[in-house]
């Protein structure tokens, strides 16, 4: 039997009950087809993880009741940040889907001088959300316990001056 795993973008407590809504409650009841009383794990990217159960689900939402935290870390002691250069098309997701079930801690997407990808401030933004988005769906699949982070794009200059942005992608 397999159990789902799921972020849950909340403070986490044994006893607590949590509803989730949108994408995710979609994703339990209508492509997995969990029902009440049926078990997953959460998560919050705080470290450890939660046994839980469906207690209800209706019109989009899900209600879940929070059981004992396992104190499972599945992370690596070392702190790995990839910094990429944004590429066009669906390589950039590929790329922070991957990073992300390899152990990267983050990705710091780097909008190089000769780049052929432009962003705009909105786009930049949007693209962002995305990759958060894809990442966290990766950690749900690869079972990394913490969460996983897409940095702000840095505008990338001469390698004489990424020394200098390097605090700009630790955590």
């Amino acid at each position: 039997m397999r159990l789902t795993r799921v972020y849950v973008d909340a403070p986490l407590a044994s006893g607590m009950r949590v509803t989730l809504q949108g994408s995710a409650a979609g994703h339990l009841t209508r492509v997995l087809r969990l029902r009440v009383g049926e078990a997953l794990t959460v998560f919050n990217g705080a470290g450890g993880e939660y046994a839980a159960s469906i207690e209800h689900a209706h019109a989009g939402r899900v209600a879940v009741a929070i059981g004992e935290l396992r104190a499972i870390e599945r992370e690596s002691p070392l702190t790995l940040t990839l910094a990429q250069g944004v590429s066009r098309g669906e390589r950039m997701d590929l790329v922070v889907q991957k990073a992300t079930e390899l152990g990267a801690s983050g990705v710091a997407p780097v909008l190089a001088e000769r780049s052929v990808a432009r962003l705009t401030a909105q786009q930049a933004e949007r693209r962002l959300n995305h990759w958060r988005a894809i990442a966290i769906a990766a950690c749900e699949s690869s079972h990394p316990s913490a969460s996983y982070r897409t940095r702000s794009s840095v505008p990338y200059g001469p390698p004489t001056q990424v020394a200098n942005r390097q605090s700009h992608w630790q955590r």
